[in-house]
């Protein structure tokens, strides 16, 4: 089916109409949202940073990977960029199967694969006013500074 990045935010009935099938008697829907804290910390929001080229084309290698590896037969996911307020949703994955089993597995799988190989940076904004990158290992690990620094402000 398809990956995207959005600026605007997601419409979750649209992306689960999306995967919907008759010959499918399942459907597993995995939604991200931005929480008020995070390792102690009052978020007051996040901001993602996404270098889209990659992120699309790694995305749609994922769906393709999950379809093929669990057999099922409808894939999506979304992932937001830029800056998101509490409660919105930053991902949804969506899958459509015959049966239970195997979209569950998918839809783990895609999340976790989306969450360690696509070049998407986040910063949470905290109550306290200061800012920091998080979840930047994959990044470090890479090489890549994507125009942040690797010492937290």
């Amino acid at each position: 089916m398809s990956f995207k990045v959005s600026a605007t935010a997601i419409d979750a009935v649209a992306a689960r109409q999306a995967v919907a099938d008759n010959s499918c008697g399942a459907l597993v829907v995995f939604e991200g949202w931005i929480r008020d804290h995070n390792e102690g910390q009052a978020v007051e929001r996040l901001e993602y940073e996404v270098y889209r080229p990659l992120a699309e084309k790694e995305g749609a290698v994922i769906i393709a990977e999950a379809i093929e590896r669990f057999g099922i037969s409808h894939a999506m996911c979304i992932h937001r960029e830029g800056l998101l307020e509490l409660s919105d949703i930053a991902v949804i994955v969506c899958v459509s199967s015959p049966h239970r089993g195997e979209a569950f597995e998918a839809c783990r799988y895609i999340i976790d694969e989306v969450k360690s190989r696509l070049p998407i940076w986040k910063k949470e904004h905290y109550l306290s006013g200061i800012s920091e990158w998080v979840n930047c290992e994959h990044c470090a690990a890479a090489g890549h500074s994507h125009g942040h620094s690797s010492e937290h402000q």
